[in-house]
């Protein structure tokens, strides 16, 4: 079991305080926004969750002393071979993803553009380290956030969970907020970052960047890319086809060739002598992936 004092640089009878002003300490200096190690930022907010809090304090302290101990049956009993298990697997905290729609252009898709993407993201806050302010245990449910009560007797019981009142759920109550956040532990601000599009990339599709989302529990989030492809210069995807919209005027109509602006540059075109407007003209492999580009044929002019 990894020493979680250690990692924060403190004695294992350090009080709250102690560990507080060590851990904005050590966030500051390692936080990846400034420089810092990543992995070692990840570290040390994983041991101030887990020895800033009260509760888990103890949890964790018994566990170091004796690994078998602090089972606990939420159904009544005592012992719970199972709750180190499961305890261990809600101990690897998951940050929800951050979610930006972005629209990208058919040219754009075939040629793998670099793409510019400007979001709004939560980073934490400097002025209280991401802990949103002085905190204590919530008393109503001892910081577990959650009440059980048993209804019914014998065969006939029943347990249920409820939010606590105290702390909504929280599991701990503000003695000083701060006041650079409200209590929030992030800040919001505008932020960019630069992607090569891969080539065909379609509509739908995701493109997930690690450690990019907003910042929450001590981690940053993945910030996770939602495509839509749109229409661009006459050109629609279907696929790995490319379709192309013609529009012939009468004149235009009795030309040999047609021009057509691809995305990797101008193909000229030899127009059949038989002119069929319900039927798109195939050129081989000039679409996504040695995909066909399919042209639609329309016809416009002025019967003035």
């Amino acid at each position: 079991m990894e020493n979680f004092y250690q990692t924060l640089g403190v004695n294992e009878n350090a009080t709250q305080d102690e560990i507080k002003k060590a851990y904005r300490k050590l966030a500051v200096e390692h936080h990846p926004d400034k420089g810092g190690d990543e992995n070692k930022f990840k570290k040390i907010s994983e041991a101030y969750d887990t020895i800033g809090d009260d509760t888990k304090r103890k949890q964790y302290d018994n566990q170091r002393s004796n690994p078998f101990a602090g089972g606990f049956d939420p159904f009544g009993g005592g012992f719970n071979p199972f709750g180190d298990i499961f305890n261990g697997q809600q101990r690897k905290r998951a940050v929800p993803d951050k979610i930006v729609d972005i629209t990208v252009g058919v040219f754009e898709s075939y040629n793998g553009s670099d793409k510019t993407i400007s979001y709004s993201r939560n980073h934490m806050c400097g002025d209280c380290s991401g802990t949103g302010g002085d905190k204590v245990n919530c008393g109503g449910c001892n910081g577990s956030g959650f009440i059980v009560q048993r209804m019914g007797t014998g065969m006939f019981s029943q347990i249920f969970r409820q939010t606590c009142n105290s702390c909504a759920g929280k599991g701990f109550n503000f003695t000083k907020i701060c006041g650079g956040c409200s209590g929030n532990g992030v800040k919001s601000s505008p932020d960019s970052i630069t992607i090569k599009l891969p080539h065909a990339i379609d509509d739908g599709q995701f493109l997930r960047l690690q450690n990019k989302g907003d910042w929450k529990d001590g981690m940053y989030g993945n910030l996770v890319i939602r495509i839509k492809v749109q229409s661009e210069k006459n050109f629609t995807k279907n696929g790995d086809d490319l379709i192309y919209d013609a529009y012939f005027s009468l004149d235009e109509l009795k030309k040999d060739t047609l021009e057509v602006p691809h995305p990797k540059g101008n193909i000229s075109i030899k127009l059949p002598n038989h002119f069929d407007s319900s039927k798109p003209l195939r050129v081989k492999s000039k679409g996504f992936n040695n995909g066909d580009m399919y042209i639609n044929q329309f016809i416009v002019f002025d019967r003035s």
